[in-house]
């Protein structure tokens, strides 16, 4: 699709591109691996240790909203994955110093693209909070007891099915807004508005592929839930890489 008023063209890819994307990305941290685990691990043991902290003070419901949430923030954590597939792209080696600090990360719209990534993670608590108080008045202390109520009951399963259709629907939102932008803003001299524009544009001119890109994230994520998170270690790099180049095959040099 040729640019229009300035902005960058979006191109029109396959059904398979994803798989396509994946497998590619898959080769890249093989190339690198240390540091690409390495920064893999750092993430897993946050989110084990946050997740056993809530679990600990009778939270499960934290656990639960929190995990449902990292979608929203995953691409700003992914900063330093998007740096080292720029490296490996230009035949350079990723260093885990390198991936930590991003220079061309620090700046304002970046920084506006992050907010902005804040202000739905908070969003979506608040509706967590609200789906769950409509559900029950009971306070579930324990993973098993939530997923128990989750799982067995008709309100669990009113639950279940409207914070799904809810979160779905601001998770497919927050994509569309951020699954090229934050590689993009990383990548060019843009302003976070154009990258936005432009990761819309992608998402609205190839929607089926872009769909089952978003079910494929959407299935290796929960894959690290269901394994407490120690497959993040792996995931975590191999969509970041992934996503990258997702970016290089939607938008137009």
């Amino acid at each position: 699709m040729a640019s229009s008023g300035g902005l960058p063209g979006v191109k029109k890819i396959s059904v398979g591109a994803p798989f396509r994307w994946l497998g590619g990305a898959w080769r890249d941290l093989w190339r690198a691996w240390p540091p690409l685990l390495a920064y893999g691990v750092a993430l897993s043991a946050f989110s084990l240790w946050i997740s056993l902290s809530f679990m600990a003070t009778g939270g499960a419901f934290w656990v639960f909203a929190l995990t449902c949430g990292f979608v929203f923030v995953a691409p700003m954590l992914a900063m330093g994955l998007y740096e080292a597939a720029a490296l490996l792209a230009r035949g350079e080696r990723p260093t885990l110093a390198r991936m930590v600090l991003v220079r061309r990360a620090i700046s304002a719209d970046v920084a506006i693209l992050g907010l902005a990534l804040l202000m739905i993670f908070f969003f979506w608590l608040q509706i967590a909070q609200i789906v769950y108080g409509l559900s029950t008045w009971v306070i579930y202390r324990t993973v098993e007891t939530l997923a128990a109520f989750a799982l067995t009951t008709p309100e669990g399963h009113r639950m279940l099915f409207a914070g799904s259709l809810i979160g779905g629907a601001i998770a497919f939102l927050t994509y569309g807004l951020v699954v090229i932008s934050a590689p993009m803003l990383l990548d060019r001299q843009t302003s976070v508005f154009v990258a936005t524009i432009t990761s819309f544009r992608a998402v609205a001119a190839n929607l089926g592929p872009m769909i089952v890109w978003a079910l494929l994230i959407a299935a290796l994520t929960l894959s690290t839930v269901l394994t407490g998170f120690l497959a993040l270690v792996i995931v975590f790099p191999w969509l970041g890489l992934a996503t990258w180049r997702a970016y290089g095959e939607l938008v137009e040099s």
